[in-house]
């Protein structure tokens, strides 16, 4: 009998930005038919941040985390393996998640060898440096301090709390200018070259578009799609990458 590790396929699969939560369901059904269907036998998945709208603890287990803990751990016993990165929704997804679902949390900045391709993953938060205001706050609450002292509240005060920060992410939204809150190109331009990078896949900004750059060589930074009723992964082989389109 051929081993698990023959029988997956040379494909590596990105998603972003999905932003489930309960009050959409069928976002979350979405979601689970893409990880049976399409990322089923993929070697890697790769989910750069906001996979959940709000996430506010490893011991949440309503819906939709508990649902989705469960369908990830699906994926990578059938051999997938998965790696999560946080985003600014899911920054307190920590190792017990990881633990309950068989991913792996990977750093801010995390580069990868993508079938001869030398590629750098993140969020894209980090690359919108205009936004100061958003990098200020996101300093504060990445600390440990402040996690620790979040973490700590009861479960129906983070629930609140996670209610609010929503609300307070739409109204300031609407009093920045779109530019500040995309990508900052001097920073696109530091990362690839600290990283020695040909490929910058990233999320966050919900701009979708391939960018032919050149950042004192050819250099190619793809921004994935934010799901709504129908979604969106990138799929990579050793041929190249290409998106893909999935609906309900």
């Amino acid at each position: 009998m051929a081993s698990l590790e023959q029988t997956l396929r040379l494909e590596t699969l990105f998603i972003a930005d999905l932003h489930l939560s309960a009050t959409g369901p069928g976002r979350v059904r979405l979601f689970q038919d893409f990880l049976a269907g399409h990322a089923r036998g993929a070697e890697a998945l790769y989910i750069l941040g906001d996979l959940f709208d709000a996430y506010i603890g490893d011991d949440d287990t309503a819906f939709p985390a508990g649902v989705v803990r469960r369908s990830l751990r699906e994926l990578t016993q059938s051999g997938t393996r998965v790696f999560f990165q946080q985003g600014n929704r899911d920054f307190l997804v920590g190792p017990e998640f990881a633990a309950a679902t068989g991913a792996t949390l990977l750093d801010d900045y995390t580069v990868i060898d993508l079938y001869g391709h030398k590629a750098v993953v993140t969020h894209g938060d980090l690359l919108c440096t205009d936004d100061r205001k958003y990098q200020q706050a996101r300093a504060r609450v990445r600390t440990d301090a402040w996690k620790r002292h979040a973490l700590g509240k009861p479960l129906w005060v983070r629930r609140l709390y996670a209610r609010w920060y929503r609300l307070r992410s739409v109204l300031d939204k609407r009093g920045t200018a779109p530019e500040i809150m995309d990508v900052n190109a001097a920073e696109v331009a530091r990362v690839f070259r600290d990283f020695g990078a040909d490929v910058m896949i990233h999320g966050h900004t919900h701009r979708p578009a391939d960018h032919d750059l050149v950042c004192g060589r050819p250099v190619r930074r793809i921004v994935l799609a934010e799901w709504h009723s129908e979604g969106e992964f990138l799929r990579w082989t050793p041929e190249g990458g290409r998106r893909v389109r999935i609906s309900p």
